[in-house]
């Protein structure tokens, strides 16, 4: 477990001057393997290496910012060359472990990779690793951000690294290791840094803030190790402004004033609102938590967090894998995910998703958010619409007891007119083609365009059924555009045409203007709702097909003939066989174009 004693590269004494204060993250950073705190696997094979005598001659430790790299370089190298070692505890007395602590030894070399990444500085670590370490064993070079060297200075640093002399040791650390060359990963043993698990986070403040004589709520400081993100110094990054904020104690609204976040009660109100599907109240819940202070960018950053939550309690886990919620708020956030359905849910983070990027690059971030919240109130339920596309992609026809009636009362209006219309296949132009009686389909216990599939075409509560023929597919496509709200549906709009081509299949011509309406339809998903509004219309299981008409000659071009220019005319005229073999015979050309003359009374 850590300790919390401070770190001895700085003293804690009441007469430090104030240009020599050392922030949090370095007083108290971690100076031995026990003290790694979320990287016990790491700890435990680092201390076996050294027991066993099996250190290599390459490390490379790999993680995310502020989870121990650098920390447990320098604590291997301790352990390395501690004078009471090597051992898998360093005493941390001796005066080779406080002079690597504070990073002043000069056998163990801290190099940042992003400011010495030339070929030049690998040539002068090549130069300098054959000269023996002056005063202890082993001569250990650590480079952070390794990622960051040019490519000719890892082709510089291959060779020694592959056999560097007995006394010296590397370890690389970065956060991109896939930036990193596979000749020299191969040459490596790889440890991954895990993130920190915020409770193990909380427990580290608390020892910090008893350690500095302040009292915390333990609400305010899980609320810390939430925010981190598994990252341990920025969450002591951030203890460290609260204690400059609120120096006796620290309380929740401290941390939610200071970070410009909503509290978890504020939180909770605007997803019930959203819920609710209620988008004037929660306009105003956002108002209100803007007019406390509340950071916009930073509210939607918490409620994309408690959508995750939720999204992993719609799926069945438990609350011990939420990240972003308290342990005061799983029931809410359990609730919240049962009421939402696991499709409305990722339907809304992708909203919410979407406006957090565009915010970065929008000055109008506060009108981004409110139209995020409007549109996730808009949600319909996607689960049942999810569970419609399968069973369609599956062959069948939904029955009433899962797909509602969706025709408008301006489509109800217009039953009697198309119940009144011939039966039979055809277009607007008249073209038509046998149909077999959908009656004695139907009394056969089939739905047409099945294969035989027997799927009973029961008719929903209140809804009449329509024939689809020849002289009203038009109309029974308007009234399928009428029912069906959404992007989609306002394309289909743009149709020129409506043809039924065979039995139960309907094509929808769209002129070349409109390609990409025709795109939106041809989706599989798109493609399905039209077709489920069909069946639910008419009965039958009718199959569409979108497809693009040829553009026609304008009636002006019609009427008016093109202006051929003379030049033009002339190689016409000469291209003419009566012409060509005037030519032949007479060794002429033509010279000039007369048009014929135009009798009275008549046009040409």
């Amino acid at each position: 477990m850590a300790n919390s004693r401070p770190n001895r590269d700085a003293s804690n004494s009441p007469s430090l001057r104030p240009h020599e204060y050392v922030v949090v993250a370095r007083r108290y950073r971690p100076q031995s393997f026990d003290e790694l705190i979320g990287q016990e696997h790491v700890a435990r094979a680092l201390s076996n290496a050294i027991s066993t005598n099996r250190v290599g001659h390459a490390y490379l430790f790999t993680g995310a910012r502020g989870v121990g790299k650098t920390s447990a370089a320098r604590i291997f190298a301790k352990a390395l060359n501690c004078i009471e070692g090597p051992t898998p505890t360093p005493c941390n007395r001796c005066d080779i472990c406080q002079s690597i602590s504070t990073g002043d030894d000069i056998d163990v070399l801290e190099i940042d990779g992003a400011s010495n990444r030339g070929i030049d500085e690998i040539r002068q670590l090549r130069q300098n690793v054959n000269v023996r370490p002056s005063r202890e064993r082993f001569k250990v070079y650590i480079i952070d951000e390794v990622h960051m060297l040019t490519r000719e200075a890892f082709n510089a640093l291959l060779k020694t690294l592959e056999e560097p002399p007995e006394h010296v040791k590397f370890i690389f650390c970065t956060t991109e290791p896939g930036k990193i060359p596979i000749t020299i990963l191969s040459r490596c043993q790889r440890f991954d840094f895990a993130g920190i698990r915020p409770a193990s986070i909380a427990k580290r403040l608390q020892q910090i803030v008893e350690a500095e004589g302040v009292s915390a709520e333990p609400e305010a400081l899980e609320l810390l190790a939430r925010r981190a993100a598994g990252s341990m110094r920025d969450s002591q990054s951030l203890l460290e402004q609260l204690l400059a904020f609120a120096p006796e104690r620290i309380t929740v609204a401290d941390v939610n004033g200071m970070l410009g976040t909503a509290g978890e009660e504020r939180l909770g109100t605007l997803v019930s609102h959203l819920v609710q599907r209620n988008a004037s109240a929660a306009l105003a819940e956002l108002d209100a938590a803007v007019q406390q202070g509340v950071e916009v960018s930073q509210l939607m950053e918490q409620l994309l967090g408690f959508l995750r939550d939720a999204m992993v309690a719609a799926v069945g886990c438990p609350g011990e894998m939420f990240l972003y919620s308290s342990p005061r708020q799983w029931q809410a956030v359990a609730e919240a995910g049962k009421r939402l359905g696991l499709e409305t849910i990722l339907a809304a983070m992708q909203i919410v998703d979407h406006a957090l990027a565009r915010m970065h690059y929008s000055a109008q971030g506060r009108v981004l958010a409110e139209m995020a919240l409007v549109r996730i109130c808009g949600l319909d339920d996607l689960a049942e619409i999810a569970g419609l596309i399968a069973q369609l992609q599956r062959g069948g026809v939904a029955g009433p007891e899962s797909v509602p009636p969706a025709l408008p009362a301006s489509a109800a209006a217009s039953d009697a007119a198309l119940k009144k219309k011939p039966e039979g296949i055809g277009t607007r132009e008249g073209a038509g083609v046998p149909q077999p009686s959908p009656s004695s389909v139907e009394a056969r216990g089939e739905v047409p365009g099945t294969s035989g599939l027997k799927t009973p075409a029961k008719p929903s509560p209140g809804v009449t059924r329509v024939t689809l023929s020849a002289e009203n597919a038009t109309e029974i496509w308007s009234r399928v555009l009428a029912s069906l709200p959404g992007f989609g549906a306002e394309h289909a709009k743009h149709f020129a045409r409506v043809v039924v081509t065979g039995p139960n299949r309907l094509a929808v011509s769209f002129r070349p203007a409109y390609t990409f309406s025709k795109t939106v339809c041809e989706r599989p998903e798109q493609k399905a709702k039209f077709e489920q509004a069909l069946a639910e219309l008419t009965g039958q299981r009718i199959t569409v097909e979108f497809t693009l008409l040829e553009d026609a000659p304008a009636a002006s071009e019609k009427a008016t003939p093109r202006v051929v220019p003379p030049h033009q005319r002339m190689l016409q005229v000469a291209q003419h066989p009566m012409v060509r073999r005037a030519a032949e015979l007479f060794g002429a050309r033509p010279v000039r174009v007369d048009d014929p003359p135009v009798e009275k009374g008549r046009s040409t």
